[in-house]
């Protein structure tokens, strides 16, 4: 199985109810030890950072064509402590309701993400965000952009 590291980051540029986007940038190594990136983005007008967090992970294992190994890592620790500390687990036993009985937010995101990752072995790590890590600072460049350009549109 291929192993591939996907770095995704959000973006809602600080406004809870902004323009927001994503950045994700996908590696792998070939058979010929020739390393392989490949990055995606896309901008939204109204969303929360939350959405966009998720939207980067779905983005990059929906991008992969076959079954992968996947590191896949974010600096929002929503998004990792959701399998980490199995959030996601209780909310599928509790038909999708927190343990303070809420519906659970970005449920169609949530449901679309663990619809990509099902042919995949997906592991994920929390990385303090934006702390000199070149590709978190890529990842976060991208998502920027996007949501700069969506937002003059």
């Amino acid at each position: 199985m291929t192993k591939v590291t996907i770095w995704s980051d959000g973006a809602a540029r600080g406004n809870p109810d902004g323009p927001g986007g994503y950045g994700t940038v996908i590696q792998f190594v070939d058979a010929k030890g020739t390393l392989h990136e490949k990055e995606l983005s896309c901008g939204y007008e109204v969303t929360s950072n939350n959405r966009m967090e998720l939207m980067g992970a779905i983005a990059g294992l929906e991008a992969l064509t076959r079954p992968c190994e996947v590191d896949l890592y974010s600096d929002s620790s929503y998004l990792v402590k959701a399998f980490e500390e199995n959030w996601i687990g209780s909310w599928q036993k509790n038909g999708w309701m927190t343990s303070g009985k809420k519906p659970v937010k970005n449920q169609d995101l949530w449901l679309r993400l663990l619809k990509a990752m099902e042919p995949h072995a997906v592991r994920f790590h929390w990385v303090k965000g934006h702390n000199g890590n070149p590709l978190n600072e890529r990842c976060d460049k991208l998502a920027t952009a996007a949501a700069d350009k969506m937002k003059t549109v």
